[in-house]
């Protein structure tokens, strides 16, 4: 212990001036630092020949510098009276920069932890029994096997054993407003403590490859812990649905070559002969040439893509679920059992003291920042629209040209290239305006609303974040999945938007494959890109343009003081932008599933490497946020729950309409004359008379394939042209539709029933922690009855020895003993065997 003191005394003296964040004096350490800038030269006089104007500006300058010095002495007596220390340091090695440094003494320290009701372990513990029910051992099992992943508790600590947890109770009698005249506020990062009583920077560093959630709670705070625990449970739930996604795409590749439809359509025999996909500049087409595009969709369009949807639903659940139980777990280690209440007081006294200063609109004032809200978004998701449009008229007018083109190379993988183009144009545009549709969320949420707490207030700004970038995120794909090749026609009568531009149509073999690839390529992009490129190449600029801006050579950094050091490092911005990326990419593994099994394979392995990365930005890139406590998630889980949610109609409306499921059962039991696949792509394709073409529609090139054509067919369910009704909608067609629409209230009930199901099954909360949380509430009271008991008998043993050294008069008798203490402690140590028999012993008493 003396080592220890002796060691605290010399850390960040003068005599070790790099060693630690304290004050001049050695002692006092640094608890917080706010930057403010100050002033390089002073006011110069006015010369003759200077411009009055200029000088009048700068005269004003120095005004606005003199106030905001004026607000900060202000601000700082305020910081004394509440017994704060305080330390300037305007003489550091970063230009034009001060900073103040802020020390809070140990009474000041109490007093705040008094105020929050801050958890403190007591002398007494007690044994932590596991659960042993069936789901704590598959978790255990679970954990076991995924241990390199999931995210690990800090082994030097007796996971058995747990200290009683109570909180202080004194009264709190005033609060620390900043006025907003610094340029930053920070905590520092500890990298000074070297003693095993605590941790330092370097151990969470060293376990950036392990992620010990033990050191992050400690360090950044429950809600940064939470956060890395949720990624980790995320990550650990993605291992099975990845391993059964690849089994699915592997059935797929097994079962291609015995797929009939794909068989028939790559048969050159059958010689079918199919319309122009464009007017004019595009000719007559052989279906066989689409036979790589067939095999290609049934890799992801066969019939285990039908259990891979019902699967990844429940999965979907079962993730929510192990989440709220490990959640519940946390909350009683980390001691959050009864933060919920704590909050709910607090909360209510922010609202008390916003309506004291009177900052809270009517709702008539209210109503033009709402609908000024409303309309934004509606205009904003009307542009991302608008771009989809925009990219739809670049895949129309690319393929004309690329028919209408001289050059083999460039007629010869139309469709791919179109697609693919096309593909990564939608994911430049969603990464330049996820940028965009974040800074105008931000400036929304600021529009004349004022929420009664800052958790409204950023519950408010997530909702209208997540918005725009799901709209912005999903809408391509949606139209891919629902629209495309829906709203075409029929040749001789297609649809035409904007001119003579015709609406696109799909494969032969559906849009399936397309979708696919637009999901690949923005998994992928996104993750390579947006989240994993940008957390390290950002940061790093930004860092390097502050150190370049502050013209600083490599010997004077290396020199600088710890809170100088964390002033070059970037700001803190709140843990949404890293939530909010894992929602879209759950989305993305869970709303289109159906049509891409190996997205949770490519999101494994995005985890993988980004938790590690999160990690280490927050620890080397960032500046140490101030600890905030949570007890959840908060608006996050809400939003995964409604994606789950979600995901069920859509994977339903995916297999029913974007897929060839319900078409080839539909054929196979309805019209197959043996019950099988044969002669299925025959019965999808209609007739079409090549006369019936509309006046400058027909193909430039009649005779591209060699001989004249007089009948051509198309991918639909009509009546062909010799029937009473050529071109009608055939009986086949509204068949094939209400099982499909049978099929999607089927899918839809049964699932949902299974998820709820399974949530009714699946505790919230785990039986053992139930039982401890309630054992130990009883173990804390008897705790302080006990405590209670010691302090009357030391009392009554105090009043018996003083009536012993008194000689008593000989008018007075001596004083008779006391039994009722005696019988009160016989009394509550019944009690307590009583309780000991008729609860189960959990606890090692």
């Amino acid at each position: 212990m003396t080592h220890i003191c002796l060691m605290l005394t010399q850390i960040g003296s003068p005599l070790y001036p790099r060693l630690g964040p304290y004050f001049t004096d050695g002692r006092r350490r640094v608890d917080y630092v706010l930057a403010y800038q100050i002033q390089k030269s002073s006011r110069a006089p006015l010369q003759p020949k200077e411009d009055p104007e200029i000088a009048a500006q700068k005269q004003r300058t120095d005004y606005h510098e003199d106030d905001k010095r004026f607000r900060r002495e202000e601000f700082e007596e305020n910081l004394l009276e509440t017994g704060l220390e305080l330390e300037k340091d305007e003489g550091s090695k970063i230009p034009g920069i001060g900073f103040l440094k802020i020390h809070a003494p140990w009474d000041v320290l109490c007093r705040e932890a008094e105020f929050m009701k801050l958890k403190m372990p007591t002398k007494k513990v007690y044994e932590v029994k596991q659960g042993s029910n069936l789901v704590e051992k598959i978790r255990l099992f679970i954990h076991k096997v995924t241990t390199p992943l999931h995210p690990k508790v800090d082994a030097n600590r007796p996971q058995s054993v747990k200290s009683l947890s109570h909180p202080f109770s004194r009264e709190k009698q005033h609060l620390l407003l900043a006025n907003g005249v610094y340029t930053s506020a920070y905590p520092l990062h500890d990298v000074s403590i070297t003693f095993r009583s605590s941790f330092e920077v370097s151990d969470v560093v060293n376990v950036v490859n392990t992620i010990d959630i033990s050191l992050f709670r400690k360090y950044f705070g429950e809600k940064v812990g939470l956060y890395f625990a949720w990624l980790g449970v995320y990550t650990q739930m993605l291992i099975p649905a990845a391993i059964v996604g690849v089994i699915v795409f592997l059935y797929g590749c097994a079962t291609v070559d015995d797929n009939i439809p794909s068989m028939e359509i790559c048969d050159p025999r059958n010689n079918i002969t199919m319309c122009p996909l464009c007017d004019h500049a595009c000719s007559y087409w052989k279906l066989v040439t689409a036979c790589g595009t067939a095999r290609a969709s049934h890799l992801f369009d066969n019939p285990a893509t039908v259990f891979f949807s019902i699967f990844m639903a429940l999965w979907a659940v079962l993730f929510m679920e192990h989440w709220k139980r490990r959640q519940m777990r946390l909350n009683y280690i980390w001691d959050l059992t009864g933060f919920g209440e704590e909050e709910e007081v607090r909360q209510r006294f922010q609202v008390t003291c916003n309506a004291d200063e009177k900052v809270k609109l009517t709702c008539t004032d209210r109503m033009p920042a709402y609908l000024t809200t409303v309309v934004m978004m509606s205009f904003m998701i009307l542009v991302t629209f608008a771009i989809v449009f925009g990219v739809i008229l670049y895949r129309i007018s690319i393929k004309a040209a690329l028919h209408m083109s001289n050059y083999p190379v460039a007629r010869s993988n139309i469709r791919a290239t179109v697609k693919t183009t096309a593909a990564i144009i939608n994911l430049i545009v969603i990464i330049i305006m996820d940028e965009i549709y974040g800074a105008i969320a931000r400036w929304l949420n600021t529009l004349g609303e004022v929420p009664k707490t800052d958790k409204s207030y950023e519950e408010r700004l997530i909702f209208k974040t997540f918005v725009l970038k799901f709209v912005n995120a999903f809408t391509p794909i949606v139209y891919l999945a629902f629209f495309r090749g829906r709203l075409v026609g029929r040749p001789g009568n297609y649809l035409y938007v904007v001119g003579s531009y015709r609406m696109e149509e799909c494969a032969h073999a559906g849009c399936l494959m397309e979708l696919c690839i637009q999901l690949c390529i923005t998994m992928l992009g996104k993750q390579l890109i947006q989240n994993n490129l940008f957390e390290i190449g950002i940061p790093k600029l930004k860092k390097l343009l502050r150190r370049r801006k502050s013209d600083m050579e490599e010997e004077v950094n290396k020199s600088l003081q710890r809170h100088e050091k964390d002033h070059i490092l970037g700001p803190f911005v709140g843990l949404s932008p890293e939530y909010m990326e894992m929602i879209i990419q759950f989305g993305m593994v869970t709303l289109f599933v159906a049509s891409f099994p190996l997205a949770p394979l490519f999101a494994l392995l995005n985890n993988i490497i980004e938790i590690r990365l999160d990690a280490k930005k927050f620890v080397m890139e960032l500046r140490r946020p101030i600890a905030a406590k949570a007890k959840d998630i908060g608006i996050w889980y809400n939003l995964l729950r409604g994606l789950s949610k979600v995901a069920v109609i859509v994977n339903a409306f995916v297999i029913s309409f974007t897929s060839d499921f319900i078409p080839r059962l539909v054929y196979q039991y309805m019209y197959s004359l043996d019950g099988t696949m044969h002669g299925f792509v025959n019965h999808t394709l209609s007739y079409f008379n090549v006369s019936d073409f509309q006046p400058g529609t027909d193909p430039l090139q009649p005779m591209h394939l060699g001989y004249k054509v007089d009948v051509c067919r198309y991918k639909d369910y009509r009546e062909p042209p010799s029937s009473s009704a050529p071109y009608e909608l055939s009986k086949e067609f509204w068949a094939v539709l209400a099982a499909r629409l049978a099929f999607v209230v089927v899918f839809q009930n049964v699932v949902m029933l299974m998820s709820d199901f399974v949530d009714w099954l699946i505790p919230d909360i785990p039986k053992d922690i139930s039982l401890q949380i309630h054992k130990e509430k009883i173990l804390m009271v008897e705790l302080f009855m006990k405590e209670e008991q010691g302090k009357r008998l030391a009392a009554r043993d105090n009043h018996n020895q003083d009536n012993c050294t008194s000689l008593p008069s000989a008018n007075q008798s001596p004083a008779q003993p006391r039994s009722r203490p005696a019988t009160h402690a016989v009394f509550w140590e019944k009690k307590r065997k009583e309780r000991e028999a008729n609860v189960a012993p959990v606890y090692n008493m």
